[in-house]
Parts: structure tokens; sequence; C-alpha cells
């Protein structure tokens, strides 16, 4: 136990005020004043939690910790806070909870200790067998997961090979690292529609006050400010603008379907609409980081765009490393495309196997959409139709052909 003469809420205000004070979190300042903050004795919270608005820390963890590693926790707690895990990555959570909690700690984890070399947080003493793993640097909280669940499977291999201590004693996950603080997922649901709208509104408009203080002041973290600021594409727009370029003839005009280019200028004008529309490919990436939750979200999405744009057929290529499954579905049987489609696949990552079987069977497809998270060996492949490449959850992935667009596993 560290030994003082001051009180839990006294250590606690103490330790945010020093946070405030730093210039390297200057610009968290505004995020650290959202919500409360208290000390409780609640045996449900044994060390500390967030329903990503509201912090409690419990007194005897408090305690246990010396200055250096209560200020880790309590900037644990604010990141949570600051990338709204607790609303953003639900869907993870309802998946498996131990792995969710798990993945976002990483990323917060080796944010922190990056941060702190000098040691003004540490992750030491009781925080010390908490989640830090130098594999998922740069990752989002999603990445980890995925790389998680792989290795729970059995999938991937080398687990915890390349492990750095990075302000703490970091073990693989093997180990035994578990995340040190509660996440109220429950209690982050139970906020009203108008307190959820309200803490968005909040934690927006304090990012973007960061941003610009973290600007003015040449402070540091203001790289995860301003990725957080980033405007998002809708990937379901520009999903839709593809194939409707792409496959949508311009043989007559029809009123039912707007101009969705026009709309939002107030301006109704009519959509291109043809007879004759070529095969879609619809390429999907089985290597293991798309979920099936995933994959049905993105082809009930394609289902309903090609409702409106009738192509010939879709035909989808599931693929790791080679062509693991070729379904064909033809106008009439689009809508059984969700429920009677059998993934197949999970090996390596090699999308040039899908280039080389649409020549290899003299595939005249119209236009082809890719669905991977872009971690490829092998390049890109040589094309000879138009590409859309939907990668998910990789902003790296930079394809040296087509169109791209970044889908967020948050989004779907």
């Amino acid at each position: 136990m560290f030994v003082t003469n001051l009180t839990e809420e006294q250590r606690l205000s103490k330790a945010v005020v020093a946070i405030m004070g730093n210039p390297k979190y200057t610009a968290l300042a505004g995020v650290m004043m959202i919500g409360e903050r208290t000390i409780t004795d609640d045996p449900t919270i044994p060390t500390a939690c967030t329903n990503g608005r509201d912090e409690s820390y419990d007194r005897k963890f408090v305690a246990s910790l010396n200055d250096a590693e209560l200020r880790f926790l309590v900037l644990h707690e604010v990141y949570h806070k600051l990338f709204k895990h607790l609303h953003i990555w639900r869907h993870l959570y309802d998946e498996n909870p131990d792995l969710a909690n798990k993945a976002n700690d990483y990323v917060i984890n080796i944010k922190i200790a990056d941060d702190n070399e000098d040691g003004f947080a540490t992750m030491t003493g009781e925080l010390a067998s908490g989640c830090l793993d130098e594999r998922f640097r740069g990752m989002d909280s999603a990445q980890v997961y995925n790389l998680l669940r792989d290795e729970q499977d059995g999938d991937s291999p080398g687990k915890g090979n390349d492990i750095k201590e990075l302000g703490g004693s970091a073990q693989s996950p093997e180990n035994g690292q578990q995340p040190f603080d509660e996440h109220d997922w429950d209690g982050a649901q139970e906020l009203t529609a108008d307190e959820q709208r309200e803490l968005a509104r909040e934690l927006d408009e304090a990012i973007r006050q960061g941003a610009l203080v973290a600007g003015k002041l040449g402070s540091g973290g203001d790289r995860d400010l301003e990725e957080l600021l980033q405007p998002q594409i809708d990937w379901r727009e520009a999903l839709r603008e593809f194939i409707q370029d792409t496959c949508a003839g311009k043989d007559y005009s029809t009123y039912r379907k707007p101009n969705r280019r026009y709309l939002s200028s107030g301006i109704y004008m009519p959509s291109g609409v043809t007879e004759q529309v070529g095969e879609l490919i619809v390429a999907i990436d089985t290597s293991g980081s798309i979920g099936s939750r995933e994959l049905s979200v993105f082809l009930s999405e394609i289902k309903e765009i090609c409702d409106t744009v009738h192509p010939d057929g879709i035909r989808l290529l599931y693929w790791d490393t080679q062509i693991c499954r070729d379904e064909k579905y033809n106008t009439d049987d689009l809508d059984s495309l969700v429920t009677s489609t059998k993934p197949a696949g999970g090996g390596g990552t090699d999308v040039t196997c899908v280039t080389d079987y649409i020549r290899d069977h003299n595939i005249n497809a119209q236009a082809a959409i890719v669905l991977t998270d872009g971690y490829l060996f092998g390049g890109w492949g040589q094309w000879t139709m138009p590409v859309l490449w939907t990668i998910l959850d990789n902003d790296r992935a930079k394809p040296d052909c087509g169109k791209t667009v970044n889908i967020k596993s948050r989004d779907l």
C-alpha cells in the first residue's frame, strides 16, 4: 500500500491535476472534464471502471498504487472515453466479452506507455499484469480483436513472440495478461438516447478543441486526436455509387429511382437504367479476419443495391491463397444470397489467385468488388475490369489499381 497523508479522493484529484498540467496531455483536458469521477467502495468495482462518460475508482485499489501508477490508471480510463470504446465496439463485446476487453486495453496501454518513458505514468505494481504487447502497435481495437480471436482458434502462429517492456512488466497473452480495470458495457447501454447524443457531442467538441490546442502548442497526442477527427466516407454510399456507375447503363431514364448524386443538392433527377448488365464478381477474403457478421452485413448491402441495378448475376468467389469456393447467383436467386452462401477458406491471403482464376476460367464480368483486410502478399493482381477494394479495418492498405473505400467494423 502506498503510504500518504492524503485521502484517496485527494490523491485522485492530485493525479487529474498533474495530468492536465503536463504539456503532453493538455489536449486531453476537455475529455477529462466530461462526466463524474468518484472514489467508490462498491465491491462490484474492485479496481476502476468507466461507462464511457463517468469514471469510478475503488478506494483500496487506489490506496495500493503509487502516484505514477495512479496517473496511468486515470489516463487509461480517460482513453476509453476518448476512443468511445464502450459505444463503438459493443458488437465485439457481444461476440466475445473477454477478447473485446483485452483488445481495447492493448490499444490504450501501448499508447500511454509510449508517451511515458520519463516515468510520469507507469504500468507497474498492481498494473503490471495488464494487457501490453508490442505486436499491437498502431492497431485499433478491431484489428487486435481479430488477431486475438485467430490465436484463440489456433489459426495464427507466433503468439506473443515480440514482447517489449513498455513502462512495466509486459507478458505474452498466453502468460495471463488481463485487463486491470472493469469495462461497464451495460452502464454505457443504460444511458438514455438523449444522454448518448449529448455525450457524443461533448466528446467530439472536446476532441476538436484538443486537436486545436495540440496544434498550437506542438504538444504530443495530436496524432490520435487528428485521426479521430478525420471524416469517414460512407462505405455503403461508395459501394452503391461504384455498382451504379459500372453496372447501370443509359438505355432509358426513370424517376422511380432518383439519381442520388443530385439529391443532396435538392435536385430530383432520373437515374439511368439498362436491361443489359453483365455479371458482377464479389471476391471475399476468407483468410480469417472477416467474420460472419461482417460478411452478412456486406452481402446484404450488395443484394439491396442489386435490387436497383439488375446484373445478369453475381459470382461469389471465396479466397485465401486460392479460390476456395465459386458460387453463382442469377437475378432470381438474389433473395437467398445471404442465407444460402457457404463461405470457405481460412489460409493465407493472396488476391492474385482471384485474377488468375478469372483469367483461367475466361470469366467476363462487368466489374469486381473485393472485400479484404488488405494484409496481402503477392501484390494486388492484374485486373481487366473495374475493381472496388473494400478494405476492412486497415487504413494503411493502398491498392495500386481500381478504387478503394475503407470500412470500419464499428460501422457495420
